[in-house]
């Protein structure tokens, strides 16, 4: 295997400007570089400019913009019959920037297939941090022995939301997770949610793959802006269901 020649940021100076996001590497797919550190003011320039950390206990931090890249557009959410009964059927309690912490630990668990986990310690650690300053979120899907059996987080900059990992402890929870996520994010005027990658499962759903240089070009036009006034508001709360009728 030849020599990898990529770019490595100063541990010690978290304002550093990374390498441009579409000078990321073929091989391996989008690793634009590595090193650095997990601070809130380099984690949140790399979302900014179309970049992402993504590594394993005992590696450097890497840093990734894959092309193409896995976009979600709340509005397109894709509710299918069966899933349709699910929502009605189970008397699940949804909830919101309840259990952040919790809900990344989930999504830490090992799973069937998986080597381990790319949501180390650090990783929850810095976005547990990027919570408490307001720009980390989570959604929480409880069961009837108030259960935490479902979630997903992420990061809300702009009228974007970029989705960092989703677990299910009971059948379709983190798919639940999703569509209360979708439906607020629409509601709350933000326009995309970045998936980074794309999978079979979320394009099932409504999930879809663009060019990396157009995802970088929609990320220009809304990382700066403005939605409603009640976005994250605990207290402000939609009909679900009159939501999906209007898909």
């Amino acid at each position: 295997m030849s020599e990898i020649n990529l770019p490595w940021l100063d541990p010690n100076d978290s304002n550093s400007a990374f390498p441009a996001a579409n000078s990321a590497l073929k091989e391996p797919e989008g690793l634009v570089a590595a090193g650095g550190d997990l601070k809130p003011q380099r984690v949140l320039r790399a979302y900014r400019e179309g970049i992402f950390p993504w590594y394993e206990e005992n590696q450097p931090i890497l840093w990734w913009s894959p092309n193409p890249r896995g976009v979600f557009y709340p509005n397109n959410f894709i509710v299918h019959k069966r899933f349709s009964r699910t929502i009605k059927n189970k008397n699940w309690r949804i909830t919101f920037d309840h259990s952040f912490i919790d809900v990344m630990k989930a999504c830490a668990e090992p799973r069937a297939n998986s080597r381990g986990t790319w949501i180390t310690a650090g990783m929850i650690k810095a976005y547990t941090e990027l919570f408490n300053l307001g720009y980390a979120h989570s959604f929480e899907v409880w069961n009837e022995k108030n259960e935490l059996i479902g979630g997903i987080y992420g990061i809300a900059l702009g009228s974007m939301f970029f989705g960092e990992s989703m677990f299910s402890k009971e059948n379709e929870a983190s798919k639940v997770a999703l569509l209360y996520l979708c439906a607020y994010l629409d509601t709350w005027e933000y326009k995309i949610m970045d998936t980074q990658l794309s999978s079979k499962h979320l394009t099932s759903l409504g999930g879809i793959e663009i060019d990396r240089d157009e995802y970088l070009y929609i990320l220009s036009k809304r990382i700066d802006e403005k939605v409603h006034s009640n976005a994250w508001d605990k207290n402000f709360c939609i009909d679900i269901s009159e939501w999906i009728n209007r898909l």
